[in-house]
Formats: structure tokens, C-alpha cells, sequence
């Protein structure tokens, strides 16, 4: 039997995983409810998974686990014309 036991960083980069997934099942569920009041319920689990996932990934990132590469603003710029004209067709 092994008896490797996960450190730190690999515990949470699990969670992180694994929040990101859970994130995914609500957003589903929540989209194909025909129910209101479990659609909301749903929605509010989905907040609360996401605030997870958030607090995770802060840390990891607070520990250098988890690097994000800064994106220029012009490519940021390009992105919210992108989805504004979406949004307004």
C-alpha cells in the first residue's frame, strides 16, 4: 500500500481542481433548473463555491503556487470592446 502523503501545494492545488470542477456542476445545474427557488439555491451554492475557489487561489498565489502572467491593458481594452459589442447586438 502507499503511504505518500501530499504536501501543502498539493493539497491545495487539489482543492483548486477540484473547486473548479464543483464551480462547473453548479453553473450547469443552475442554467437547466426550470424550478425558481432551486435555480437561486443553486446560484447562491455556486457563489459560495466560487468564494472558495477565490480564497484558494489567493493563497496559492500568496505562496507562489499559483503565477498568473499580468496581460497588458490594450489587450484588456480589446477584450471589454470585444464583449461590449456582443452584449449590444
Amino acid at each position: 500500500m502507499n503511504n505518500y502523503v501530499l504536501d501543502d501545494k498539493e493539497m491545495m492545488s487539489d482543492s483548486i481542481a477540484s473547486q473548479k470542477m464543483i464551480s462547473s456542476s453548479y453553473n450547469t445545474f443552475a442554467n437547466e433548473c426550470t424550478n425558481i427557488q432551486l435555480r437561486n439555491d443553486f446560484l447562491n451554492i455556486l457563489k459560495e463555491e466560487h468564494d472558495i475557489q477565490f480564497d484558494l487561489f489567493n493563497e496559492m498565489s500568496r505562496r507562489g503556487w499559483y503565477q498568473v502572467a499580468p496581460t497588458d491593458q490594450s489587450k484588456i481594452d480589446q477584450a471589454k470592446t470585444k464583449y461590449t459589442n456582443i452584449q449590444n447586438s
